[in-house]
């Protein structure tokens, strides 16, 4: 295999003569793969979809009380920087790998080329498994959140909770959470020219509502919270029987590492962005690094509106409980005698979150399109067909009818709901990590790096980020709640437990006997 770095001189013959050969498209030729998806993102455009899935307003705004509950501000703005750091070890090496392996599939395909030979079948298999599934448990919590948040919004809208507003029942939820997902089924339906355009307004949005918010709601605000409370204050009065401060900090990390989670969509979209191995690190690295900076801003703005924590956790107040409506809400009502303004910043945070889900949708979409190009799904050969507009057309309804049926879970049953969504994190993380393990062992010296790459720091970044993710695993596994109960266990070891016993046991009874990795589809 040559280095990708020899693309940039390819040539391609044609009615006006030789031109040069996009060095994406001719790196995914070498790969042994045809060019059947429109080339058309722009590195703006890639790195929208990933920002967008980011999307630091859907992730902080849906797990601020997890933040406000463990630890409060300090966990906040101090863990965000924690996560951030490990996170964007995560993103580097990733960034490296995809300048190497511009394609759809991203994260198997990286792991079947990294593990070698014999071991890259099961490589793939089980790293494509967690990646899909993950991204699918990333769609359900997405779309389910923003039902969520609509159902508040009408509650605010119709009076608060204390003044007798409609509180929605769990099956208006759910149906409300079917709509999106049928809406963001419409619009990933669509030319891929004019998902772009979708996908850019998507950022131009999500960065615009932080600015807007993380300025509006201090000033508004009528008691200000001090700059002692927002950088010293750690609450330590969670109710759930947790008093060690250091126990409290890591838990109160679920919300920033909740939300720097989708940035593999620039992998998944590379085999439709412009000189791929150059745009595809580019989107991957600008996406994690300006919602870094983005969600800091956002986090401090609003925790200066908190002044009293557990009255924005109880489910006594207006918003039902949900803290950053309630947040919203307040603010205005304090200062104007309604809460008005605050619904509107609601409606910002709402339509960044309809973002958010649709590009997630869309990069579902290109992992089911190359997962089943490769044969890995049952219907392999329904779901990898590309329409006349160039569209995975099948692969996104599936997608969507599937993100449906993950969300049913929540009619039984919260907590397994919350167990299942819990793969969106740890599932997809551990599927970041594998191809990076095999970077940085089975690989370590026949790698062959693309125009992005790490140098001399690629071994020790690549470790830095395997080891992070080792630590978040084991520490979102553990209890959040003492004494332990049957309705306050935390269940993601089980819930990714049994994805694993699921994704090796379908391996070891069929998989093994006819899946052999990714398969090229054309004749080098």
């Amino acid at each position: 295999m040559g280095s990708a770095k020899d693309l940039d001189v390819v040539l391609v013959s044609n009615s006006h003569g030789d031109a040069p050969l996009d060095s994406g498209h001719a790196r995914l030729n070498q790969l042994g793969y045809k060019q059947e998806l429109k080339r058309d993102l722009s590195v703006l455009s890639n790195f929208a979809f990933s920002f967008s899935i980011i999307s630091v307003l859907t992730g902080i705004t849906t797990l601020y009380n997890t933040g406000l509950n463990y630890g409060g501000p300090v966990s906040m703005v101090y863990g965000w920087f924690v996560a951030c750091v490990f996170t964007m070890t995560v993103a580097l090496s990733m960034a490296e790998i995809c300048s190497s392996y511009p394609t759809s599939g991203g994260l198997y395909y990286w792991s079947a080329k990294l593990a070698g030979p014999s071991w890259a079948p099961f490589a793939s298999w089980i790293t494509g498994w967690f990646n899909i599934v993950g991204q699918w448990a990333v769609t359900t919590s997405v779309d389910y959140s923003l039902a969520q948040l609509v159902q508040v919004i009408v509650l605010l809208s119709t009076g608060g909770k204390n003044g007798g507003g409609y509180e929605a029942s769990k099956y208006v939820v759910i149906v409300l959470h079917g709509g999106i997902l049928v809406l963001h089924g419409i619009f990933n339906s669509l030319p891929i020219s004019l998902l772009s355009f979708l996908g850019q307004l998507a950022a131009i949005w999500n960065v615009l509502g932080v600015f807007v918010l993380m300025i509006l709601i201090p000033i508004v605000t009528p008691e200000r919270a001090s700059a002692s409370y927002v950088f010293g204050h750690f609450n330590t009065d969670n109710g759930a029987g947790i008093n060690s401060r250091p126990y409290i900090f890591l838990l109160g990390l679920l919300m920033s590492q909740y939300t720097l989670t989708g940035y593999d969509a620039s992998a998944h979209m590379t085999e439709e962005t412009k000189d791929a191995d150059k745009n595809g690190p580019k989107g991957i690295i600008s996406a994690v690094g300006i919602s870094i900076i983005v969600g800091w801003g956002y986090i401090l703005g609003i925790s200066f509106a908190v002044t009293d924590i557990p009255y924005l956790l109880s489910e006594n107040n207006d918003a039902g409980g949900y803290a950053i409506a309630e947040i919203f809400y307040l603010a205005f009502k304090k200062r104007y005698g309604h809460g008005v303004g605050g619904i509107v910043c609601l409606v910002i945070v709402a339509f960044a979150i309809f973002f958010c889900g649709m590009s997630s949708i869309t990069s579902n979409s290109r992992m089911v399109y190359a997962f089943s190009r490769d044969g890995a799904m049952p219907l392999s050969s329904l779901w990898h067909k590309v329409n006349k507009q160039e569209v995975p057309i099948n692969a996104v309804w599936l997608s969507v009818v599937i993100s449906f049926c993950m969300a049913l879970t929540s009619l039984g049953s919260i907590v397994a709901f919350e167990a299942m969504v819990s793969i969106a994190t740890i599932g997809l993380y551990i599927a970041y990590a594998l191809p990076i393990f095999f970077r940085v062992t089975l690989a370590r010296n026949h790698f062959v790096p693309g125009p992005f790459n790490l140098g001399c720091y690629s071994i020790i970044v690549g470790w830095i980020a395997v080891l992070w993710v080792v630590t978040i695993s084991v520490l979102f596994s553990l209890p959040v709640s003492y004494p332990i109960t049957i309705e306050k266990l935390n269940y993601t070891p089980v819930a990714v437990g049994i994805l694993i016993i699921l994704v090796v046991s379908y391996w070891t009874i069929s998989g093994r006997f006819w899946f052999k990795g990714p398969v090229t589809n054309i004749q080098n």
